[in-house]
């Protein structure tokens, strides 16, 4: 399979994947567009794996953790009350929508690695032991840092239920 028949096929799923680690859709196509310049530089060596997408994924997902320490340093994010200002000012719809942003807004918060591990865990439906090998740490770390991640998010939730009660 050439390399432009590979991103025709395999790149909505791709996209997908990169759109939840980074919880923003242009993030995502900045980082797959990073990441596509990279595997279509090593092609020929990516086609004649055994599961060249699943090589393509875990260039994702190593782009994603080494991309947001680049990036952190100068990006500005507005906070959720600046959000809601403007969804008064502008009368945004979008808000409408406030728990699955309420759960948007408690993944970004997680630390890289654990986002990473949460995505592939439960978006990607992946064993802990393969989660391992993706973050190249034992089955044991990549537990952890699922388990942490689902209790930073039960916390965060919580604290945002009762402010919102």
């Amino acid at each position: 399979m050439g390399f432009e028949e590979f991103v025709h096929a395999r790149l909505p799923a791709l996209l997908r994947y990169a759109a939840v680690l980074t919880g923003d859709a242009h993030r995502a196509e900045d980082l797959m567009q990073d990441v596509l310049v990279k595997a279509e530089r090593r092609w020929r060596r990516i086609r004649r794996m055994d599961a060249p997408e699943a090589y393509v994924r875990k260039m994702v997902t190593n782009e994603f953790l080494s991309w947001r320490r680049r990036r952190s340093s100068r990006e500005i994010v507005l906070s959720p009350e600046a959000l809601r200002t403007v969804a008064e000012v502008g009368g945004d719809h979008a808000m409408e929508f406030g728990d699955r942003d309420q759960v948007q807004e408690s993944i970004n918060a997680l630390p890289p690695r654990q986002r990473v591990a949460l995505t592939l865990r439960y978006y990607e439906d992946l064993s802990y032991t393969e989660i391992g090998e993706m973050l190249g740490c034992t089955e044991g770390t990549a537990r952890s840092h699922v388990s942490r991640a689902v209790a930073a998010m039960r916390i965060d939730l919580t604290a945002q239920a009762a402010e919102g009660a």
